[in-house]
Parts: C-alpha cells; structure tokens; sequence
C-alpha cells in the first residue's frame, strides 16, 4: 500500500511540474507575441506619420494619466462614469500588460 501511495505522490508531482513548465512557455510565447505586436504597430505608425505618432502616443498618455488619477485618488465616494470609467479601466489594463510583460517578456530570445 504504501508504494502506490508513493507511486501515485511522485506522478502527481511530475504532472504538476511538467504543467507548470508549460503553462511558463506558453505564458513566455504570449509575451513575446504581445511584445513583437506593440513593435510592429510603433513601427507601422511611425512610418505612415511621425506627427500623427507622437500626437496619438501624447492624447494616449493624458488618457493614461487621467485613468490613474482616479483609481488612486483618495475621495472616490461617488460611482466613476463615463469618461471617468473608461480611463480608469483603461490605465488598469494597460498596468496590468505592463507587469505581464515586466514579468515575461525577459525570457523570451527576441530581446
């Protein structure tokens, strides 16, 4: 009885091992596929208009800077609408992808 309780431990540990070092390289090849697509879209931007690039990447940053003004303001009593909401989600995703790739995109070979 107790080789098979043994037996049936170390298979749960290989399968959960082998699990997560697939769920690593898949989130990795995310990474790098997310990464490689910010690049292609700066580049394809940048090449149909500079102007247009840094004008979108400024309106983008004001939006940025909005959303995270009211996530972290202190007097939230009243319900986010509108605009409000949408800057707020908005700076929210856009953190959360920068930590995803903080934390992935180091292993991937195209850096």
């Amino acid at each position: 009885m107790g080789i098979r309780r043994a037996a049936k431990g170390v298979g749960d540990f290989l399968m959960e091992t082998v699990g997560e070092a697939v769920a690593e390289a898949i989130l990795t090849l995310l990474a790098c596929v997310l990464l490689g697509g910010l690049v292609l879209i700066a580049y394809v931007s940048w090449s149909a208009s500079p102007r247009f690039t840094i004008a979108g990447a400024g309106l983008i940053s004001c939006f940025l800077a909005h959303g995270a003004w009211q996530t972290f303001r202190t007097s939230a009593k009243r319900p986010r609408l509108g605009l409000a909401a949408l800057t707020a989600a908005l700076f929210t995703a856009t953190a959360m992808t920068a930590l995803f790739l903080l934390l992935y995109a180091p292993g991937c070979g195209c850096l």
